[in-house]
């Protein structure tokens, strides 16, 4: 087994010199570098060794409660203990109030290490922003010093069995009465719907206020604790889901059984709300991708180099690099997850600047997309790389595959965030974000002749998309082509960056094989 190894140098590459984080406002570059560094560190020694046996032994549902496996209540203590939870919360609620790109440079090494531990924790940074944004005084002064502490947990509560990616069928009912609300109804899919690592747990619940036949218009978001002054809400775990990967974090069906909540913003508000929080979400969970893809990678390159195979034409013995279809598989999965990161970086950089909302809207699905399916492909990459002993547990990469199989699934499936672009995203603004798309592109590539024939072939797919009368017939098309140009793009400013990459022949090298791809499909 490879032990996991932070990479932290290309992700300072691909925020400084890519996506320039440096323009970032409050952003300290020595710090960022500190920081990073430190995370790294308590990664690899604390967090990744729990990943293995978390997967195999996995969460079990005791008295109505749920318990994560052995060694990682220990490890979370260790980390709301060094103040992580809190590295992006205001500092007037015991956050340390940095960038949003801090965060994401820790996310994707935490997943990395452990995916499971990250999925429970990762939702507190959305929550704690969704608070700030929809939150009354008096709230965000009860729930968010305790999501920085680390003494509080989230959970995001849309998803029930009548209602998918379909939110205006959501049932469940919020009535007022009393001091409050009450909320009753069953929601699935919730990722650490309950968990031992946290005192409490604020579930961001979305439910129904109007009549049913207002759709989502009669939604609202919810704030309701798991317990308030040591007594449980009611709150309760019908089942732990028994699921393909992420072994380790327990995703539940929860009951509410007339629960106490509090109204967050305003009522028939609750969709508009819970996207601050998902769209936070989809940019975590493509950071994911990109996480499985560097992790397969590093698990592919390092087998290949030491397992001998065949000779080489001299005759000398051969090792399984030395062949060029297994260098084509590494070449690739490389490719993506350097690419893939770069284009997460752009985008998470653009959202703290501020300055181009459409186009952040029109990057966000885009990335979450791409990268998911990166880090797909490159854990299959991965498994095929180590032939025989990557269909086996013994190497982890099969892990991987597992595990990074969902994020094409949650946070919304990636073909209907294909069809949000090929619809409301060529219609909103008169298509505001796709122009501001483009006007990026030329920013990345300008100086690439092959990149701007691609924008103009990507230019005439879009009016296609727009004078249809079935959009949706096009979709898949359109995101993958908007995709591949982004990735292009990308790809040309780290090319020509490449001295500032800790290995400036690998960065040529690996360029000129993502130039050769240009009309090559990546996935």
């Amino acid at each position: 087994m490879l032990p996991f190894k932070a990479p932290v140098d290309d992700i300072l590459f691909s925020l400084l010199r890519v996506a320039r984080a440096s323009r970032v406002e409050g952003l300290d570059v020595e710090l960022l570098r500190e920081i990073i560094g430190h995370f790294a560190s308590f990664a690899e020694e604390v967090i990744a060794p729990l990943d293995e046996p978390g997967d195999r032994q996995g969460c079990r549902l005791e008295n109505g409660r749920v318990r994560m496996p052995y060694g990682f209540r220990e490890a979370y203590a260790d980390y709301a203990a060094q103040g992580w939870p809190g590295l992006t919360l205001a500092e007037t609620h015991g956050g340390q109030a940095l960038p949003g790109v801090v965060l994401a440079a820790i996310s994707e090494i935490f997943s990395g290490a452990c995916h499971s531990l990250q999925m429970v924790t990762g939702l507190v940074p959305g929550a704690a922003r969704t608070i700030e944004r929809f939150g009354t005084e008096a709230q965000k002064a009860r729930y968010l010093p305790a999501l920085a502490s680390g003494a509080c947990l989230s959970t995001m509560c849309l998803t029930e069995p009548g209602a998918g990616s379909d939110l205006s069928m959501v049932r469940t009912r919020a009535i007022k009465g009393g001091k409050g609300w009450k909320l009753s109804g069953e929601k699935i899919f919730i990722s650490g719907g309950d968990q031992d690592l946290s005192d409490d747990i604020l579930h961001l619940v979305l439910a129904r206020t109007g009549a049913p036949e207002d759709g989502v218009k009669g939604l609202s978001l919810f704030l309701c604790p798991s317990q308030s002054d040591g007594v449980r809400n009611a709150v309760s775990v019908i089942r732990i889901e028994d699921k393909m990967g992420l072994h380790a974090s327990p995703t539940c069906q929860l009951l509410y059984d007339s629960a106490e909540a509090e109204l967050l913003g305003g009522e028939g508000e609750g969709l508009h709300a819970m996207f601050t929080m998902m769209n936070h979400a989809r940019l975590d969970v493509a950071l994911q991708g990109v996480a499985h893809a560097s992790r397969a990678h590093d698990i592919a390159s390092a087998y290949a180099a030491e397992r001998r195979q065949g000779r080489k034409p001299d005759g000398a013995p051969a090792v399984l690099s030395d062949h060029a279809d297994i260098r084509r598989m590494l070449d690739t999965q490389r490719s993506l997850a350097l690419g893939a990161r770069a284009m997460c970086h752009i985008a998470l950089v653009e959202l703290e600047l501020g300055g181009r909302p459409q186009l952040i809207e029109f990057l966000t699905p885009l990335c979450k997309v791409f990268a998911t399916e990166a880090g797909m492909r490159s854990a299959d990459l991965g498994i095929q790389v180590l032939g025989g002993y990557g269909y086996l547990h013994e190497y982890r990469v099969e892990q991987t595959f597992r595990d990074a199989r969902i994020t094409a699934i949650y946070e919304g499936a990636n073909g209907i965030h294909e069809l949000g672009l090929a619809t409301r995203g060529l219609s909103v603004h008169k298509g505001a974000g796709a122009d501001a798309f483009g006007n990026l592109i030329t920013e990345l590539a300008e100086d690439a002749p092959d990149v701007m024939g691609q924008l103009e072939a990507w230019r005439a797919l879009r009016a296609q998309v727009v004078a249809s009368d079935q959009p949706a017939e096009l979709a898949h098309e359109f995101a993958q082509a908007s995709a591949q140009l982004f990735f292009r793009a990308v790809w040309n400013r780290m090319a020509t960056g490449r001295s500032d990459f800790a290995d400036a022949a690998e960065m040529a090298r690996l360029s000129g094989f993502v130039a050769r791809k240009l009309k090559g499909s990546w996935f």
